[in-house]
Order: C-alpha cells, then structure tokens, then sequence
C-alpha cells in the first residue's frame, strides 16, 4: 500500500520555524495501531490524518504514543496541504474532529482556525511539577493543561524542568504551559509534555485555547498577538469570541513524498 505524506512547518512563513508536522491523507482509515506507528516513524510532534469526503473533511490527530483531542498547528497544516497542494477549491474547510467541528478560512496566505475557548481556572500545582521547575510561578490555573503565569518574558526564556522529575507525572492528553506578558507582542509562552518523545513543542495551537480567554481578560482586549518562544518559534495571531476563538497563522511546505506499508 502506498500513501503519500507532507510535512509542513505551521505558524511561521519560514522553513525551519514553527511547528512542523506530517500530514497523510487517506481514502479510509487505517486501524488506529498502524496510525500511531505511522506517527511514531515520522519523528515529529504530531501527525494529521484526514480523509475528504466532499463538503466536510474527517481529521484525526497523533502523537507518537496517544491520540489527541485537539491540535492546532496540524489542523493549521492540514489546511495548508489541502488548499495549495490538492488544490482545495474553497475558502473555507470544515473538519470533523474529536474536540467537534473545526473550521478553517483561508484569506490572504493566513489560515484562521475556529477552535473552542477553554477557560483555565485557579488551581494547585502538584507536587512533582513544582519540584522539576527552577523558577516557581506566581499564579497556577488549569484547564487541559496546566498553565503557570509568570512576571516576564524573560523568566519564560530561563524556564528550565527536570525531565526526569517532570516525567514521573503523566498529564496526557494535556501538558505544562509557561507563560508571562511579551515585550513586543501582549504574551508568550512555552509548552511541555511529560512522558513525551518530544519534551518542548514548538508551537502549540491548542494551549491558545486556554491563553486566548485569559489573557483577554486580563489584558482586557479581545485581539492579541503572542509569540510561542521556543527554539523554532512560531507566531500566533488570536481573538478571543467567548465561548470560541480564532487563531491564525501561517505554514510552508518542507517536503513531500511517499511511504509504503507491506
């Protein structure tokens, strides 16, 4: 059997930058064993696969251990390959996901993605995550993922986390954001999975669902810019809509080309 596979870089205009992840499209799905391993040789964070059945498109989301419930930067790419590599007539995509329907509108080389708010709510930091942070957090909010707010940007950039501490605590599907006030956009951020073959995503679409709602609030404006600071670094225009938001960005291809399964 032979498939073909994209990888794209999301949230950037630039090779190297962003997020990349590996999109595969496919006429039916293949059993979910086969999709992780699959993901697992591609080596990035996450893998897309979708199947276009005309009018709506079914997309589903992998890492290399689990199945996730929401990814941004490969929706975000998954976009980008159906609209300037199949030649997808429309401007707008509909996924069917598990986090429910996903739309993206494409407009002027940006993607802009219909994803669900989730408003992260005070809470404790456990143990194990305390004792694997050099710096400690001023606040401590959860939804998904936990997320700990900071002073500035500069202490985001000094975060360092005993993995092998941070890794005896299992927070799939969720992870740790890092977070704080930007210097030259309203906030940055940085995310971390415990457990993970990839320990720091470069940029995480699906953290902005959390960060959008509270830094709106906090900042008390309903359109922001942030900057996931990461090694990669990628670049994340958002808006917050109550009970949804959009986060927009852009993506390049990197590669294309074929893998066969025997």
């Amino acid at each position: 059997m032979e498939f073909k596979i994209y990888q794209i870089d999301a949230f950037t205009d630039e090779i190297f930058e962003g997020n990349p992840a590996c999109i595969v499209p496919l006429d039916e799905w293949l059993p979910d064993h086969i999709l992780l391993k699959i993901s697992k040789e591609n080596a990035v964070s996450e893998t897309a696969f979708f199947i276009d059945k005309g009018g709506k498109v079914d997309l589903r989301w992998f890492t290399s251990e689990i199945e996730m419930d929401l990814c941004g930067h490969a929706t975000l790419a998954a976009a980008h390959c159906l609209k300037t590599i199949l030649n997808y007539k429309d401007d707008k995509v509909i996924f069917k996901t598990l986090s429910g329907e996903l739309k993206v509108l494409f407009q002027n080389d940006m993607y802009y993605m219909n994803f669900p708010s989730r408003m992260p709510f005070i809470s404790e930091l456990p143990k194990v995550i305390k004792k694997a942070l050099n710096i400690q957090p001023r606040e401590v909010f959860k939804s998904r993922d936990y997320i700990l707010i900071y002073d500035s940007e500069q202490e985001i950039k000094n975060i360092k986390i005993d993995r092998q501490i941070f890794d005896q605590i299992n927070l799939d599907p969720g992870g740790l954001v890092v977070t704080a006030k930007g210097e030259e956009c309203d906030f940055v951020s940085r995310f971390f999975t415990s457990q993970s073959t990839i320990f720091e995503d470069p940029v995480t679409g699906s953290s902005h669902c959390s960060l959008i709602p509270f830094w709106s609030k906090r900042l008390k404006k309903n359109k922001l810019n942030a900057i996931q600071i990461s090694d990669r670094k990628g670049v994340l225009n958002c808006k917050n809509m109550e009970s949804r938001v959009v986060i927009s960005g852009k993506a390049r291809t990197y590669s294309k080309g074929i893998f066969f399964i025997k």
